[in-house]
C-alpha cells in the first residue's frame, strides 16, 4: 500500500521528488530540435547519479520479460508512453513525451512532461496545456475522504468536453518503497468509486490524452505505446502526497496551489 506512515518518510519522499524535479528542469531546457533522445537519456543518467539517486526504469520489467534498457522514456507524437530513446534527432514541430524517475535513500518518485520541439502548432500547444491542467485538475482531488474514482472523474469531466481521447488503457499508482504500489489511479472515472485515500498516501498521477482516439497499441520493442490511429498524444505525470493539508505535489520545484 503507497502509504508513507512516519513524517521521516515522508520527507524522504520528498527529498526524492525534489531530485527527480531538478532533474526533470534540466531536461525541459535541454530539448530542442537537433538533439537525441538517447543525448538526452545520458543527461538524466548523469543528473539522478550527482543527485546521489538511482533510476527506477533502468532495467524495470513491469511483469513483461524485456526490462526497459534506458534511464527516461522518451516518446515522440503519436507516442504515448514507454518511448525508447535512440539516436534520431528531434524536429522543429515535434512534441516529445519524457517519463522518468528515480530511488532516493530507498523512496521512489515519478514525474513526466510533454513539451514541444522549438515552435510547434498552437492546437498542439493547446492540447499539452489541457492535459497539464487536467493533471492539476485531478490532483486537486487527491485529498483524505476523497476516492480514486474522483481523481478520474476530474480529469475526464475537463478533457472530454474539448474532444480530446483518453488512453484509460494506462493508469496511475501508489508509490513509496516500490514504484508501482497500490492503488491504480485511472484517467477516468465516477465521483465517490474505487479506493478511498488516506492521509499519508502517496500516488503517481498522470493523464494520457490525445488529439484522437484513446486506443493505443504496443510496438514490436515490448515497450513504445502509439495511437492506433496515428494522432498526437500528451502525458504530464506528478507524485503526491495526501497530507492534513491536501495534496502536496513532490516532484516540482515550487509547490502550485491545486485547490
Amino acid at each position: 500500500m503507497a502509504k508513507v506512515k512516519d513524517p521521516w518518510e515522508l520527507a524522504l519522499m520528498k527529498q526524492s521528488g525534489r531530485k527527480l524535479a531538478e532533474v526533470s528542469a534540466i531536461l525541459r531546457e535541454a530539448v530542442r530540435p537537433g538533439v537525441t533522445t538517447l543525448e538526452l537519456d545520458e543527461i538524466a543518467a548523469r543528473e539522478i547519479v550527482k543527485r546521489q539517486g538511482k533510476s527506477n526504469f533502468k532495467g524495470y520489467k513491469a511483469g513483461g520479460i524485456t526490462p526497459f534498457p534506458a534511464t527516461i522514456c522518451a516518446s515522440l507524437n503519436q507516442e504515448v508512453v514507454h518511448g525508447i530513446p535512440n539516436d534520431r534527432p528531434l524536429k522543429e514541430g515535434d512534441i516529445i513525451s519524457i517519463d522518468m524517475g528515480l530511488i532516493y535513500a530507498g523512496y521512489h518518485s515519478d514525474t513526466a512532461f510533454t513539451v514541444g520541439v522549438g515552435r510547434i502548432d498552437p492546437a498542439l500547444q493547446r492540447l499539452l496545456d489541457e492535459t497539464e491542467q487536467s493533471l492539476y485538475l485531478g490532483i486537486a482531488q487527491a485529498k483524505a475522504g476523497q476516492r480514486t474514482g474522483d481523481i478520474g472523474h476530474a480529469i475526464q469531466s475537463h478533457i472530454e468536453p474539448l474532444g480530446y481521447g483518453i488512453v484509460d488503457a494506462f493508469v496511475g499508482h501508489g508509490i513509496g518503497r516500490q514504484m508501482h504500489e497500490h492503488p491504480s489511479v485511472p484517467n477516468v472515472g465516477r465521483p465517490n468509486q474505487g479506493t478511498l485515500l488516506v492521509e499519508g498516501h502517496c500516488l503517481a498521477i498522470e493523464p494520457m490524452i490525445t488529439t484522437g482516439s484513446g486506443d493505443t497499441r504496443i510496438l514490436d520493442d515490448d515497450w513504445t505505446v502509439e495511437t492506433v490511429d496515428g494522432s498526437l498524444a500528451a502525458h504530464f505525470e506528478h507524485t503526491i502526497a495526501v497530507t492534513p493539508r491536501g495534496p502536496e505535489i513532490l516532484t516540482v520545484l515550487d509547490d502550485p496551489k491545486v485547490g
